[in-house]
């Protein structure tokens, strides 16, 4: 039995790595308790969350759960294994080694974490703005968020390993030119896209038509491109660049839209009755409820005809009821004139 003892305290002090065999079970059990411990409240504080996803709780609960469940088993495993290495005292290349190690593991998920936080953030923000544009801005903000993190995660990785990131820095700062120049045109979109959603011009759902010719509604606005849905049913994808520099017309802003419209009538048509035109496109437009008279005049007096020319204004944005109240105008127009016996003039080729 005393031979056993013996034996045994010999292999406890017996060095590996320079540490005892008892050290090493120590940072072993302490690491492998740490995990299974983090393990266990990784376990039910994930369960309580997806049980109360429904429930309304203060966004920094919520937030904190999500990174709860988010956590990987390697991270709770870095997470262990750097609480029990204090109770070794490794060579220094050995140290260094598994320090690096156990530190990338660490940012890696300090990477995720933040990650997830972002997008968390700014979709908290998007439901609580109610506005529909913000969802452009949202994912240009994410976007930028995701590379910031990761950008920074990477060159703490770098630097962590031993690599010289000034030294790094320098050269992609460099190589960073003629990258530019390779991708300006991305990059021109991607900072339009910035300036569309910081001066938001239009917004998804607006009514659009763009210099070119091209017409359509916005579905979404994207980094590179804004896609809009075309009347016909097509759809049409602009680069933000080109739309920062077309001229837009956005149907959307209306408030009321105006109807100008010009009709004749025949040159044999009395003055008399000429006088009576204005008050017949008056009561025209006065029978519409969402329209409002603004002037009509004699304009021109011309080889085949006499020209009149009318206007109102119709109080609605809405295209269908500016057509409907131009409609139920133009054909009171011309049943009051037909009633007057007042004749509408006719091409030359027509008589």
């Amino acid at each position: 039995m005393d031979a056993l003892l013996t034996s045994l305290n010999i292999a406890m002090d017996r060095l590996i790595y320079g540490n005892p065999l008892i050290d090493w079970v120590y940072a072993g059990g302490f690491s492998l308790a740490s995990f299974t411990l983090l393990w266990a409240i990784r376990q039910v504080l994930a369960a309580r969350g997806r049980k109360d996803a429904s429930d309304r709780r203060h966004s920094g609960v919520s937030l904190l759960l999500l990174l709860v469940r988010r956590t990987t088993l390697v991270g709770l495993l870095a997470i262990s294994l750097l609480a029990g290495s204090k109770y070794l005292e490794l060579p220094r290349r050995a140290e260094h080694l598994t320090t690096s190690l156990i530190v990338v593991l660490v940012l890696l998920q300090a990477g995720l974490w933040a990650s997830i936080a972002i997008r968390f953030t700014l979709e908290q923000q998007l439901a609580s703005s109610g506005d529909r544009n913000s969802r452009s801005v949202v994912a240009i903000a994410q976007f930028a968020g995701q590379m910031l993190v990761w950008a920074t995660v990477a060159l703490l990785t770098l630097d962590n390993l031993g690599f010289e990131v000034k030294t790094l820095l320098a050269g992609l700062g460099i190589g960073g030119i003629a990258v530019a120049l390779a991708v300006q045109n991305v990059l021109g979109d991607l900072l339009a896209s910035v300036s569309i959603a910081l001066d938001k011009p239009f917004g998804v759902g607006d009514a659009l038509t763009l210099d070119n010719g091209y017409a359509g509604t916005v579905e979404s606005i994207g980094i590179k491109s804004t896609r809009l849905r075309s009347a016909t049913g097509e759809q049409i994808i602009v680069a933000n660049a080109e739309l920062v520099k077309a001229r837009i017309r956005n149907f959307e802003r209306l408030n009321e839209r105006r109807a100008v419209f010009r009709f004749g009538v025949a040159l044999d048509t009395s003055a008399a009755a000429l006088a009576l035109i204005p008050d017949v496109v008056r009561a025209a437009v006065s029978a519409s409820q969402s329209a409002r008279f603004e002037r009509t005049h004699l304009v021109l007096i011309g080889v085949h005809a006499l020209e009149f020319e009318a206007s109102f204004v119709v109080a609605s944005a809405d295209y269908l009821v500016y057509l409907d109240a131009q409609q139920a105008v133009l054909l009171g127009v011309i049943q009051a004139l037909e009633a007057k016996a007042i004749r509408l003039a006719m091409p030359p080729m027509l008589r």
